[in-house]
């Protein structure tokens, strides 16, 4: 079955390339195009069997399942420019979380599938969020969780869950590595220990931190107690946590759920227009 993949940039180039080391997908099976296709034909020099197609007309005609990586605004203008090209056999596939299943289904003939990855897909790991359209078939259904089985540990959600699901799995990633940042500048500046030697403990700390939840020798509040001791060290620090987190996350997920609903009003409004 070939794949296509619309749009190589960090997250397209991230299922790529997932795809590609878990055997996935053979390179000979794969299809990619790119608004700049330097972009493709720089990701085809190092896997050499990828077909660069230079349009996505092209592509959409050469493949089975088409993925769109693209920014959501861009995605209407996408299915209208490509619509006397799909038909019944294809599937569609979106990775972006403001437009619905129930939005490309009504405007396209196709079986259509949204997920949402992650760039922990990349190490194959983390999550994926899958949501079928109604009219998605069996087999693709089965397909597309295969493919993501093999680079993440797919989830599956509905439209009331999308954005937090998506804060938690896919934007986390950034808000933790935020985090851990600022964890080894505080200790660069308020001790002797070098950015580097910090950086590799911090480092070292958090992959450890994620073997120990994977392997299910403790939970996150286990883990927690078994570390901060009554009276000790890291109970002071847990303290200062305490006391100066405050509703730091709710106003995270205040922020990110009003973009995403500006987001999806723009984008309704693009819906609006029949293509087919």
């Amino acid at each position: 079955m070939k794949i296509g993949m619309i749009g190589t940039g960090n997250m397209g180039r991230i299922l790529i390339e997932a795809f590609l080391e878990s055997k996935a997908v053979a390179e000979e099976d794969l299809l990619i195009t790119n608004r700049t296709i330097e972009k493709a034909l720089e990701i085809q020099r190092k896997f050499q069997k990828i077909q660069v197609t230079p349009n996505t007309e092209e592509l959409v005609q050469q493949a089975t399942i088409v993925f769109l990586c693209v920014k959501p605004l861009d995605i209407h203008p996408l299915l209208e420019r490509l619509s006397s090209y799909w038909t019944e056999k294809h599937c569609i596939v979106s990775i972006t979380s403001p437009i619905t299943v129930q939005q490309l289904e009504s405007v396209v003939p196709c079986h259509v599938a949204r997920v949402i990855p992650s760039i922990t897909n990349r190490a194959l790991s983390g999550s994926s969020m899958i949501t079928f359209g109604n009219r998605c078939a069996a087999h693709y259904r089965a397909y597309i969780e295969r493919l993501f089985q093999s680079i993440s540990t797919p989830s599956y959600i509905d439209d009331k869950i999308t954005r937090i699901a998506s804060d938690i799995a896919s934007c986390g990633p950034a808000f933790f590595s935020y985090l851990l940042q600022r964890f080894i500048e505080a200790a660069v500046q308020k001790t002797a220990i070098t950015r580097e030697q910090a950086t590799m403990l911090a480092s070292d700390m958090i992959i450890g931190l994620g073997e120990l939840l994977k392997k299910n020798v403790y939970t996150l509040s286990t883990l927690q107690e078994k570390v901060c001791v009554k009276g000790g060290i890291t109970g002071e620090g847990i303290a200062v946590l305490e006391a100066e987190l405050g509703e730091l996350f709710e106003h995270v997920f205040e922020k990110t759920h009003a973009k995403f609903h500006e987001e999806v009003a723009k984008i309704q409004q693009q819906f609006n227009h029949e293509i087919r």
